[in-house]
């Protein structure tokens, strides 16, 4: 059986954003989450004198876009990075800014359909949930290992489970007699703990802990807290940075990101703005924009996406 085709989220809307930034003229993207390259590809095609740079954790991701991509030439450059790497990498290939920065967070589809990467739970296989299979911990040492208050903490906080103190009271329970591996044995101690009411209506009974997990495993909110000033900060004026987020915690901290520097610092009620405490970016979306019914029945990954898009109109603070 072979995997879905990978189908690029929001693709034309996000062609379309890119659009006044690289049409007929040179310009740097970075796309710091290049995946299998679907966005990529379409902007490389779209804008002949674009050059890319292709970011992302995952070195298998890299390999797979840079087959994709192989017809581009030299037009692309790869670097191994988290993305909160943004400015290092742009430096390690000689740039200091970058025109247009795409942003397409979460897990990838070739993460999702390969089940020894341990982040589907339709899946039975090995608890890793890593980005970047290369380094750090997995989901069973978290699992394994961490205090439980630390699990509850991270299940309430990063999968917004309600349930969460019952599922880790099973958890300790079940680790003691045997550590945890498999992603199967989970999901079955999740089907228990949550409750029958909540498992008809509330979705899969292991979406929220398997999210949490991931998110403790590649350390997502925090790199994302410090990737969004980095990307904002090597943003030139007319540059425009859009990002693809597909929870609410990541899309929350993208709101406040460019919601921040969209605001001017001018004391209310003066009648003119002061120099230099004029708003550096402008929306580009009215909140948050959402993949329409065609899309999500064409790519169901796209029903949760919600993109927010800016362009910088004034110098760094």
């Amino acid at each position: 059986m072979t995997a879905p085709e990978h189908v690029p989220v929001l693709l034309s809307r996000i062609v379309e954003l890119f659009t006044p930034v690289f049409t007929d003229r040179d310009g740097v993207l970075v796309d710091a989450t290049v995946g299998l390259g679907g966005h990529s590809d379409a902007l490389l095609e779209a804008f002949p004198r674009l050059r890319l740079v292709a970011l992302d954790r995952d070195p298998a991701a890299l390999e797979k876009s840079a087959e994709r991509l192989a017809r581009h030439g030299d037009r692309v450059d790869f670097v191994h990075t988290v993305y909160d790497g943004l400015p290092e990498a742009l430096e390690s290939v000689g740039l200091e800014k970058a025109d247009g920065i795409l942003f397409d967070l979460g897990v990838s589809s070739m993460q999702l359909d390969r089940a020894e990467r341990g982040f589907a739970y339709s899946k039975d296989s090995p608890l890793d949930m890593r980005m970047d299979p290369t380094t750090g911990f997995t989901a069973a040492d978290v699992l394994n290992t961490y205090a439980p208050g630390e699990l509850i903490r991270i299940l309430r906080d990063y999968g917004e489970e309600r349930f969460a103190q019952r599922i880790v009271k099973a958890v300790v329970a079940a680790r003691e007699k045997e550590p945890f591996t498999t992603s199967g044995r989970l999901v079955e101690l999740l089907y228990d703990a949550v409750p029958a009411a909540t498992r008809r209506t509330g979705g899969h009974p292991a979406k929220r802990t398997f999210q949490a997990l991931r998110i403790e495993v590649n350390g997502e909110l925090e790199v994302l807290r410090r990737a969004m000033p980095a990307a904002l900060g090597a943003l030139p004026v007319g540059g425009r940075i859009v990002v693809e987020s597909y929870q609410s915690l990541e899309d929350r901290l993208v709101k406040q990101a460019l919601a921040e520097l969209a605001k001017s610092r001018t004391p209310e009620g003066l009648p003119v703005e002061l120099p230099g405490h004029g708003p550096e970016l402008k929306l580009l979306t009215r909140g948050a924009e959402k993949a329409g019914e065609e899309e999500i029945e064409r790519n169901p990954r796209a029903a949760s996406v919600r993109l927010r898009a800016a362009e910088r109109i004034g110098e760094p603070r």
